[in-house]
């Protein structure tokens, strides 16, 4: 096991990360950039260490920083968390190459899976099933109308690297096809540095279903249920549950089964995560695959009692899991709502000074978050300042709590997404689990 893990992440997520490692047993040390030194991940790691200015680019995103600092403190092991370089095939392996164990998935896995195209291939000869679409990158507006008339409208055009919404657009017709491709294109290049694209059909009205998945280094792979992500605003989900409220158990297995025999077709040894579209007549289709730890991981955790922070570390330290696929019981319901520092109808930034802050409790809530009374939200970095997560026997007894504990939460000083998420909680459609990805497009709140 590791004697010392550095965390190259801020936030509620390196709060987490370094939770696991003081229940292992493990030192820790929290990075922070000039303007973060303040911040709780600073505060309670064992050690910590500034690695540049505000700027993401010139700190928690500057690699040579990173490497001195895990060699200034004699870690043996680099935590990415999520985001940032969580997903950087070059950073791993520059990891490697410094005597550093990066805690996530093979430089190759990363390569493989984060490039959408081959994911894509790689899953069919896994015999996932996949939308309609191109094997290769599109390379030209006439090229992407040629092929979505061969597919269908609509259609999606997605950028084959990266995530979180950014280089997709949605086609319905010829006619729009032309500022599409070249608006992903420009998105996938700025968000990215690569602007290769790739079309596939489009499904309308899907659920955005996604499949937890375990694997070590000696060829065991196992997976922890489902995840229901399909409350999301342009591509950006803001709310969460498991058990997805549709999935049938025999669904569930066959869904599991699928994202198991990917993770070993590319011999996948970290954390990791499936994500698929599920349809109004509940057929599946692979989408893309996360190679690291989600920010929504906390509702699988309530509903099988498996802390996947520390069976991520376990595993990079080339422990076998513990569990066997038959060991793996979903128990109860669970829902997670990203508590933004957002204004709560446009969803503007809202950074600044909290002058108020309390969060609920009782039985069943769980509150990650790296804020405290006094705390000053910074501008610089994402808008997410907690994750709001309950646990009940019943998805209606959880929807309550949730309500309930919405309700108990303070945080004063600046705008927050609590009185979207009460809303939601109180929508009937909701209530009922009959929403889709479209769903908050289609709600006028």
């Amino acid at each position: 096991m590791f004697h010392k893990i550095l965390i190259a992440n801020r936030g509620e997520i390196a709060l987490r990360i370094i939770r696991a490692c003081k229940e292992l047993g493990i030192k820790t040390v929290a990075v922070h950039s000039n303007v973060d030194s303040e911040a709780l991940h600073v505060k309670l790691a064992d050690e910590s260490i500034c690695i540049g200015p505000a700027p993401s680019i010139k700190s928690y995103l500057n690699m040579k920083a990173l490497i001195s600092a895990a060699e200034v403190v004699d870690a043996d092991a680099i935590h990415p968390g999520y985001g940032f370089l969580s997903e950087n095939s070059e950073f791993a392996e520059i990891c490697a190459n410094c005597g550093l164990t990066f805690i996530g998935p093979t430089p190759e896995n990363m390569r493989l899976m984060g490039d959408k195209i081959s994911a894509r291939q790689t899953v069919i000869a896994a015999g996932v099933p996949i939308l309609p679409g191109t094997k290769e990158g599109v390379h030209s507006a006439e090229e992407a109308k040629k092929i979505a008339g061969e597919i269908g409208y609509p259609i999606i055009i997605k950028a084959t690297a990266g995530g979180g919404g950014r280089g997709m657009k949605v086609v319905h017709s010829p006619a729009h096809i032309g500022n599409a491709f070249a608006a992903a294109r420009s998105e996938a290049q700025a968000g990215f540095g690569n602007p290769e694209v790739y079309i596939e059909k489009y499904c309308e009205r899907p659920r955005h279903v996604e499949i937890q998945i375990l694997a070590d280094k000696h060829g065991n792979a196992i997976h922890l249920g489902e995840r229901d992500c399909s409350i999301q605003r342009r591509h950006q989900k803001l709310i969460e549950e498991a058990p997805c409220p549709v999935l049938s158990p025999a669904l569930r297995k066959k869904m599991g089964d699928c994202a198991v025999a990917a993770a070993k077709a590319v011999n996948y040894s970290s954390v990791g995560t499936m994500e698929f579209l599920l349809d109004a007549d509940n057929n599946f289709y692979f989408m893309e695959m996360n190679t690291r730890v989600q920010v929504e991981h906390p509702v699988t955790e309530m509903v099988t009692g498996i802390d996947i922070i520390k069976e991520q570390i376990r595993s990079a330290a080339g422990l076998p899991l513990r569990f066997k696929q038959s060991d793996i019981k979903i128990n109860g319901h669970s829902i997670e709502c990203r508590i933004n520092a957002e204004d709560p109808i446009k969803f503007t930034p809202s950074p600044g000074k909290i002058v108020g802050y309390h969060t609920p409790g009782g039985l069943g809530v769980r509150v990650d978050s790296a804020v405290y009374d006094q705390y000053t939200v910074l501008p610089h970095y994402d808008s997410m300042i907690a994750k709001l997560i309950v646990h009940a026997d019943t998805r209606e007894e959880a929807i309550k709590r949730m309500a309930r504990a919405l309700d108990e939460y303070i945080i004063e000083g600046i705008k927050t997404t609590i009185p979207f998420h009460q809303r939601i909680m109180a929508n009937k459609e909701f209530i009922e689990g009959a929403v889709d990805t479209g769903f908050l497009e289609r709600l006028v709140l």
